[in-house]
């Protein structure tokens, strides 16, 4: 636990203070009261002692205490029911994707279905969007605003061939991106740090960052993306594969030719079992929407600091109040 006004702190000394000086206050009368010759101080002396006397006095002490230390007002790690983390939706923008054994094509219903996960997200989460085919570019840096997000999925069409590893290691890029932005820094001539290798993580284990890989799973151009997925699965990133296309796949005419594509379910399963994630099979547009909404409910929720005066303030009030109440129906007044 921190606080935002330490200083205050000091201010639980007055509490002790509080107390001799309300013993002595109360020692003083009680003397005046004998030295009357008052039945009633004689009585009131009785009747203070024992245990159940103190009890009124201990509970408006805490009280007291407790307050003081609200003033400093407290913080503390909570968990809050609000999700966080960083999703990157990296997209499969080979000429495959052009097939349309799901309606109208394999683009077109990744989009749509994308476009309702976008908009069911979480304020806390922000998306980032990556295009493959050859090469992996990001189009859209990790960000909460959901508009850029479905303006840069719909500019998305069919290109060339694919390499699943670009795409994973251009995804990586942009989660670091995001959890570790760049800082400004002033024109210096000297050389940049060389910066070393983290050390590897169990797979999975970044609860907060996920690649959510959309693709027929066909790897037509190098490098073997191999070494990506390992990279992911080391730095405990996640990919959950969505499998775009059918079993059967269908016939497409590229440049004059023919070429038959087909889901490669085996290869996606694989990336999703290397790095913890999730292999979902997409058979149409209604596969996809429920994909993505089983996709969006496993984001994890990081703890965080936030204030907690409140509680200490409520408990304070609950702890005086009892101390009250006790001392008047007891005695028939406040301690």
């Amino acid at each position: 636990m921190s606080f935002i006004w330490p200083p205050l702190l000091l201010s639980v000394l007055l509490v002790p203070l509080g107390v001799l000086l309300y013993r002595a206050l109360e020692g003083r009368r009680r003397r005046a009261l004998t030295q009357v010759g008052l039945g009633l101080g004689q009585a009131t002396v009785r009747r203070s002692v024992g245990m159940r006397a103190r009890i009124p006095g201990l509970l408006f002490v805490a009280g007291l205490s407790v307050l003081m230390v609200a003033l400093a007002r407290p913080q503390a790690t909570v968990s809050l029911p609000r999700e966080e983390g960083t999703v990157v939706l990296a997209f499969d923008v080979s000429g495959s994707m052009a097939a349309d054994d799901l309606k109208p094509t394999r683009m077109e219903a990744a989009k749509a279905a994308t476009q309702g996960f976008v908009e069911q997200l979480p304020p806390g989460v922000v998306i980032g969007v990556v295009a493959f085919s050859n090469t992996g570019l990001s189009i859209q840096a990790p960000t909460d605003d959901q508009a850029s997000v479905l303006a840069a999925i719909k500019r998305l069409v069919p290109e060339q061939g694919t390499s699943l590893a670009q795409g994973i290691l251009a995804a990586l890029s942009s989660i670091a991106l995001a959890e570790n932005p760049p800082a400004t820094n002033y024109y210096s001539n000297r050389s940049p740090a060389p910066t070393a290798s983290p050390a590897p993580v169990p797979p999975g284990s970044d609860s907060s960052a996920v690649i959510v890989l959309l693709t027929d799973g066909e790897n037509t151009q190098p490098p073997d993306p191999t070494a990506a997925i390992q990279a992911a699965a080391n730095r405990g990133v996640r990919i959950d594969t969505v499998g775009i296309g059918s079993a059967a796949g269908t016939t497409l005419t590229v440049n004059g030719f023919k070429v038959h594509t087909q889901l490669d379910a085996a290869a996606l399963q694989q990336i999703s079992q290397t790095t913890g994630g999730t292999y979902y099979a997409a058979g149409d547009g209604q596969d996809l929407t429920r994909i993505y909404r089983d996709l969006g409910s496993r984001l994890v929720v990081q703890p965080q600091m936030i204030e907690v005066t409140a509680l200490f303030a409520g408990a304070a009030v609950l702890l005086l109040a009892a101390g009250g109440i006790t001392s008047m129906a007891w005695f028939g007044r406040l301690p």
